[in-house]
């Protein structure tokens, strides 16, 4: 059942929580969260939204952790074997949906890593603050081959984490990194608390509109931000289950990562709308607010470059980490499909995302793929990813695998809530996406 693991485990829990929160911490919980909490009613919506934080967590993200740690392998050959568990073929190819979808992420994030690289490099020297935002970003994003150096710095660090393998790669980065994500963004916050009125970004963010609730649409916005907050993909999370040492509570870490991605959640909301409420700035979503509004703010803050310079690495950090587990997944399945090495693997992962990336720099070309897979893909990897390990593979083999290393027995409520409410609100996720322009994640 469980194959021989050549790339090693997590060496403890926090390592590996760590490593769970730097894939789920992105660019949509810094300036997709806050906007979308504020557009759909503030405090009101945080009711759904954690309710939603709170089943996917315990159902969801374990469910894939378990997946993971059963089969010893990722997405291609988890999906095999329950497949074959059922005396049936197709899983491989089945699996390699979510994994297009982990390298179509891979390849559109690392792009936008590359322009946040480039802005604290700007920070740093100062031509961040001295340029328009809109000229800055333009010339960073307009042409392809725009912003060479910094994806290509972006791709050859996430290759280094990863050529040194899970523990001495993947879990000593995110050790580092984010709890330099956290820090760095609690002292943004700090400063942002004294802005001239911030107290309007609290107001947007924590003042609750309760008329929200009986809006279907607002709950459906939560459900999306919370499916793909957890980055519940059916791919990257089975990864990272599947180098899990036998003895891990995934429950409890499960839970652990979903609070700590909503706390980092919060903290972007924190840092990041009272200072664009200081300077009545728009708190649009999307490229703009992180390129273009929030340098704006930096430039009429005192210490402003600083502040810049702070924000754009906590980012960076959170990008990192991001890809670093998106990559893994593909380079786990070169190394076991094609017999590669590690570091053949990682690098012909890494040198395909780049090659594929310096043709679609600009904006334009690279916000379409994202929205192919964000819209498309994922969604059916993610529901494909529950479908298998619940249905297919079956509750009663799943339930066996999460109590591993687990004293206290799981809810009787598991089972129903992962067969039936979870595999429900999951396609649902796949229906609103297909069917609302721009997606729901």
């Amino acid at each position: 059942m469980h194959q021989k693991n050549e790339n090693g485990t997590f060496t403890s829990k926090i390592g590996f929580v760590l490593a769970a929160v730097g894939s789920a911490v992105g660019m949509g919980n810094i300036w997709m969260f806050p906007y979308r909490t504020g557009q759909y009613g503030g405090a009101a919506f945080l009711i759904p939204y954690l309710l939603f934080i709170a089943l996917f967590g315990y159902v969801g993200l374990s469910g894939e952790f378990a997946f993971g740690r059963m089969t010893g392998t990722g997405p291609i050959g988890s999906y095999e074997f329950a497949m074959k568990s059922r005396g049936k073929k197709g899983g491989a190819i089945l699996g390699t949906i979510p994994l297009l979808g982990s390298l179509g992420i891979a390849i559109g994030y690392a792009i936008i890593v590359g322009w946040v690289l480039r802005s604290a490099f700007g920070a740093l020297t100062g031509s961040l603050i001295s340029t328009e935002p809109e000229q800055f970003f333009t010339e960073m994003s307009s042409t392809n081959f725009s912003s060479v150096p910094w994806h290509t710095l972006v791709i050859l660090l996430t290759a280094a984490v990863l050529i040194f393998g899970v523990s001495g790669g993947i879990e000593k980065i995110n050790k580092v990194m984010m709890p330099a994500f956290f820090i760095l963004f609690i002292i943004i916050a700090i400063r942002v608390a004294f802005l001239p009125n911030a107290i309007e970004g609290y107001k947007y963010l924590l003042v609750p509109q309760w008329e929200y609730l009986f809006n279907p649409r607002t709950w459906i916005m939560a459900m999306g931000q919370a499916f793909f907050s957890l980055s519940i993909t059916g791919s990257g999370m089975i990864i990272y289950g599947s180098y899990l040492p036998r003895n891990e509570d995934v429950v409890h870490s499960s839970c652990m990562t979903a609070v700590l991605d909503t706390c980092a959640a919060m903290l972007a909301g924190f840092a990041i709308l009272p200072s664009v409420f200081a300077f009545g700035l728009d708190p649009a979503s999307g490229p703009k607010l992180l390129f273009i509004t929030l340098p704006r703010v930096f430039q009429q803050m005192p210490f402003g470059r600083l502040f810049a310079f702070f924000f754009f690495i906590s980012v960076l950090f959170a990008g990192i980490t991001s890809l670093a587990n998106m990559l893994e997944a593909v380079s786990e399945a070169a190394q076991t499909r094609l017999k590669l090495s590690r570091k053949a693997a990682v690098l012909l992962s890494c040198g395909a995302a780049l090659a594929v990336g310096l043709f679609i720099e600009r904006d334009t070309l690279m916000g379409t793929l994202m929205d192919v897979i964000t819209i498309y893909v994922v969604p059916i990897g993610a529901i494909l990813g529950a479908v298998m390990a619940y249905w297919v593979l079956g509750i009663d083999k799943m339930e066996q695998e999460l109590m591993n290393g687990r004293s206290k027995p799981l809810s009787r409520a598991f089972a129903p809530l992962a067969k039936y409410v979870y595999i429900f609100l999951a396609a649902l996720v796949v229906f609103f996406s297909f069917i609302i322009p721009g997606g729901i994640g």
